[in-house]
């Protein structure tokens, strides 16, 4: 790494500003051209709120007043999408006048004479004349700036493998338009910007982070090849930011066959989804899909209250042995094949048939549904013949409204309709439709009955006409048991969901081999449109969900990523095994693990003291950012933990903007708060919160899930509290939350983990 002379930073410097004024220019007129497009959306809502209001009672009216309104809906959809593609790049003007680009690389190719230098920023910019003056970070020649070493290098174009040769790679800082740092290098980011920038505190949403992406990371970034892609990244790897970029680099890569709608991320929790909501934006991109697995399973599962992977946390707290031994055999992969074959093998007679009610009464008897079912080939899969009983089904429904329909009730409602009424139900039906007026008044009539019915169409549409908690019932009665699995525990376990859904609950280790059974069955349940499925913090998923993840998404290509560190409910596989499971259970051809053992996120002192609590710790590269040494305290009494608490948060928010106090389950992070809030103006963090504030925060850790903080307590690293290395999860991902500072509270002698970690190696802590 070299700095540049005084008359060289001067040029780039004047460079930085004739850009800024060239894009100044092109931010004015793109702004001008927004605020005719807001006028002309504005106008346009206007005239479709007016046309919307034209008379409907006559028919021909109608029709014209139908055609109308869809035409001005179509006008008003193209007004704002110009209006927000205009906004949008107004947004990323302003974005490159403050920080214009951040990276520069000379290069010279092999049929050129003369070297071409190339700025790389986080967009895209060009003159009048369409010459680039910045090139987006996501472009092909860009992976040289991330990738390559001074020297011969190659990149990935449209057009194929291209080599050049990279002359120069000089880095930038520049902050509100000016350089604030300048310098030439070999690596791919240099210490001296990271440094900088891991230097800084929280914000409320993560940034992203284009200006110091790693190789490793940009190899997670730039694949577009792998069906499943598999990232295993210590604490503070960037692997979270790296995805992000990822989706943003996917997008542009694909930008005419993949949009942000057909990308799914599953978040740890809705907290995490507002804090990382920033990220594509600042990317000029719009945000994919985001759900946590809660919020899907309640959408899978409507009228049924699931358990969260936080109240999953909070009961495995206290699982016994063969608790442990159900739930390690029903989130197996193993379980999933018997719920494939248990479908595969029904017969008319298994199947767990409801009857549909109108009125109270059966409309279709759960008996004449089976026929139906039975007369059907047993060749057929099941979900096949499923489809086609549910489609005679609804002919039979509509042969039973065509007959209602000349009903003498129905005829009476009819004479009672007004005219509005009554060319509503004709709808774009004109007189002379009709041979006669009996054809007409008994299109009317289908028309009434029709929607007399649709409670059962309805039922039908929904699939109601099976009862698939009492199928998985019988299900588990006849599933052959392990040996580490007593029939008396079966049946107690098989007992408890029989009660849930009772009580309209779920347990979640039942969500995905219930869902799957399920869709089997009806062939429901899948969506073909999402092209790409994100999972963060995969450690805490079962391989059971994974797969009905798969399931439900046959065309999407996967990105798993997590932590096998930080798994608080379990141990997870290495990492290499469970790539290995999940290729063999996906069924995919191009698989890929990449691993992140480089830290980022914590000082080097904080990184040290958290690896140390881990068997295979040495494997974690600590950065080298200086700090001070992680501080145990130890309190003899509640009153003095009390009082060290409160006076360690007003202290700490002197110096941080956050500080956040790490908790073991929610009842310890109410009972913390209780005693500090008053006090210290706390906020108790729950999985209902959507925003991180600044301050004091308490929480337990599994909410901490990929949100990091400038100081970290972690409150009552105790004996009691952590006995012993089944803790070791927990207490791993609490430490590596923090930033710059980290203390460890401990009320009673500490935690023999702590203590172990301490005394591995000297200095890794101060003990007060």
């Amino acid at each position: 790494m070299s700095t540049v002379d005084p008359e060289e930073f001067q040029r780039e410097q004047q460079r930085v500003d004739d850009i800024i004024k060239k894009i100044g220019k092109q931010a004015d007129h793109t702004k001008k051209l927004y605020n005719q497009a807001h006028n002309e959306r504005r106008s346009v809502e206007g005239n479709y709120s007016q046309n919307a209001k034209i008379n409907t009672f006559e028919a021909d009216d109608r029709i014209e007043t139908n055609a109308e309104v869809q035409q001005q809906k179509g006008l008003v959809a193209s007004a704002v999408e110009n209006e927000t593609i205009l906004n949008r790049q107004v947004a990323t003007y302003k974005q490159l006048q403050k920080s214009p680009y951040f990276g520069r690389i000379d290069i010279q190719d092999p049929d050129e004479s003369e070297p071409e230098t190339l700025y790389i920023g986080t967009a895209s910019f060009t003159d009048e004349h369409e010459n680039f003056l910045i090139y987006d970070w996501r472009a092909p020649i860009s992976s040289v700036y991330y990738n390559g070493s001074l020297g011969k290098v190659s990149y990935q174009a449209p057009a194929g493998k291209m080599t050049t040769d990279l002359i120069k790679k000089r880095q930038f800082s520049i902050q509100n338009g000016k350089i604030k740092n300048l310098f030439d290098t070999n690596e791919i980011v240099g210490d001296e910007i990271l440094q900088e920038v891991l230097g800084q505190q929280n914000d409320t949403y993560m940034a992203n982070i284009v200006a110091t992406i790693q190789k490793e990371q940009n190899d997670i970034i730039r694949d577009t090849t792998s069906d499943l892609l598999v990232v295993q990244g210590v604490a503070g790897s960037g692997k979270t930011s790296a995805i992000l970029q990822r989706i943003a680099f996917l997008l542009y890569h694909s930008r005419q066959s993949l949009n942000a709608e057909e990308i799914v991320l599953f978040s740890p929790n809705r907290l995490y989804s507002r804090y990382i909501s920033d990220v594509l934006p600042s990317l000029g991109e719009h945000n994919m899909r985001q759900i946590t697995l809660a919020d899907f399973l309640s959408q899978r599962f409507q009228g049924l209250n699931v358990e969260s992977l936080f109240d999953r946390y909070e009961k495995d707290d206290h699982r016994s042995a063969s608790q442990q031994a159900i739930t390690t055999f029903e989130e197996s992969t193993d379980f999933m094949q018997l719920v494939t074959d248990y479908v595969a093998n029904l017969t008319a007679d298994d199947i767990q048939f409801s009857n549909v009610l109108f009125n109270e009464e059966p409309f279709f008897t759960a008996d004449e549904i089976r026929e139906i079912y039975r007369q059907l080939p047993t060749t057929m899969a099941p979900a096949d013949r499923f489809l086609k009983t549910k489609n005679t089904l609804i002919k039979r429904l509509k042969n039973r409204i065509d007959k209602e329909a000349d009903a003498d009730w129905v005829h009476e409602q009819i004479d009672h309709l007004n005219n509005e009424q009554y060319n509503n139900l004709t709808g774009t039906k004109k007189l002379h439709d009709f041979e006669n007026y009996d054809d007409e008044i008994h299109y009317i009539g289908r028309k009434l009955v029709a929607k007399h019915f649709q409670v059962v169409y309805d039922a039908l549409y929904n699939n109601y006409f099976i009862d698939p908690y009492t199928q998985f019932m019988q299900f588990l009665k006849q599933v052959q048991l392990p040996e580490e699995i007593s029939t008396k525990d079966w049946q107690a376990h098989n007992f408890a969901f029989q009660q849930s859904i009772e009580f309209h609950k779920l347990h979640l280790i039942d969500a995905a081999p219930l869902l799957l059974m399920r869709d089997l069955i009806t062939g429901g349940g899948r969506n073909r449109q999402i092209q790409h499925i994100f999972v963060d913090e995969m450690q805490d998923y079962s391989l059971a969900q994974m797969i009905y993840f798969k399931h439900a998404f046959p065309n999407a290509k996967f990105t798993l990523l997590g932590d096998s560190e930080q798994a608080l409910f379990k141990n997870v596989e290495a990492p290499q095994r469970l790539l290995d499971n999940l290729k063999s259970a996906f069924a995919v051809r191009r698989a890929n693990l990449i691993t992140l053992n480089r830290s980022y996120r914590s000082t080097f002192p904080i990184t040290n003291f958290a690896k140390a609590l881990l068997p295979d710790g040495d494997q974690i590269q600590a950065f080298s950012r200086d700090g001070s040494l992680p501080t145990i305290l130890i309190r003899d009494t509640p009153t003095e933990s009390r009082d060290t608490l409160i006076d360690l948060c007003k202290k700490q928010l002197q110096t941080y903007g956050t500080v956040a106090i790490l908790t073991r389950n929610i009842a310890e992070s109410q009972h913390a708060f209780n005693q500090i809030h008053q006090a210290t103006q706390a906020h108790l963090l729950t999985d209902t919160d959507l925003a991180l504030p600044k301050g004091v925060l308490v929480m337990p850790v599994y909410l901490a899930k990929g949100l990091e903080f400038d100081s970290v307590i972690a409150y009552n690293i105790s004996k009691e509290n952590y006995p012993d290395a089944s803790s070791t999860g927990i207490i791993y991902t609490m430490a590596s939350r923090a930033m710059h500072q980290l203390t460890l509270l401990s009320i009673g002698p500490v935690s023999p983990l702590v203590q172990e970690a301490v005394t591995s190696e000297d200095k890794l802590v101060q003990i007060q």
